[in-house]
């Protein structure tokens, strides 16, 4: 099989061959993020953060949504990747992690366009002005509402629209026999529907913690 296993050295070589390595804004955000303590690990990977700004550019996305922003990195780099009239609406339960992300997204001067919405991410789903429809979409919340969450958007994504989902390989542990963690086997559950749902086209890529990236038909 054609795979490179990784080392530490090899990954930070990796990660510093891209377009933001030089960003200050996005470094800060990652130390900040870091004095969090365990709680950092939610935070994305850099070169993940690099693939989705490019994504969003090279489809030309003006419209996008995130159901969970933690203290705003995934944000930054979507927003980066608008256009100047370009909207991206986030999706949060916690207001501390989120001042995080304000302040950032302001120094970065993306913050007019971001709609920060904080509460339940279902209820602001379906809170959704009635004729939105989105280019882009990342998830990346409560793994047991995965599913639920991809129901609630996917109507509103535009044919050839994306949708990402970050953790898709929960840290190597969907191949463990007996797996009985509800977040593990609602993951695991996800991969197969979205490889089985004609509505989209997916594949799962195998870095960071695995992204699952579809293609709405």
């Amino acid at each position: 099989m054609k795979y490179l296993s990784l080392t530490d050295d090899l990954y930070s070589y990796a990660a510093k061959w891209r377009s933001d390595a030089d960003d200050a804004v996005l470094s800060d955000l990652r130390v900040a993020t870091a004095k969090l303590g365990d709680d950092a690990r939610m935070q994305i990977s850099v070169e993940q953060g690099a693939f989705m700004r490019l994504l969003v550019a090279a489809t030309g996305a003006r419209h996008a949504i995130e159901v969970g922003t933690f203290t705003g990195y995934s944000a930054l780099c979507v927003a980066q990747g608008l256009p100047a009239d370009g909207r991206l609406i986030c999706l949060d339960m916690d207001d501390d992690w989120t001042a995080i992300a304000r302040e950032h997204w302001s120094r970065a001067g993306v913050a007019d366009k971001i709609d920060l919405r904080i509460g339940p991410a279902l209820e602001s789903l379906r809170n959704l002005e009635p004729d939105l429809e989105f280019d882009f979409a990342f998830i990346d919340a409560d793994k047991t509402e995965y599913d639920a969450y991809y129901e609630a958007i996917l109507p509103r994504i535009r044919p050839n629209g994306l949708l990402l989902f970050d953790n898709m390989l929960w840290g190597g542990g969907l191949l463990d026999e007996g797996l009985e963690h509800p977040s593990g086997l609602a993951l695991k559950d996800l991969n197969e529907k979205l490889t089985r749902d004609p509505r989209v086209e997916n594949a799962l890529l195998p870095f960071a913690d695995g992204i699952q990236i579809c293609r709405k038909r």
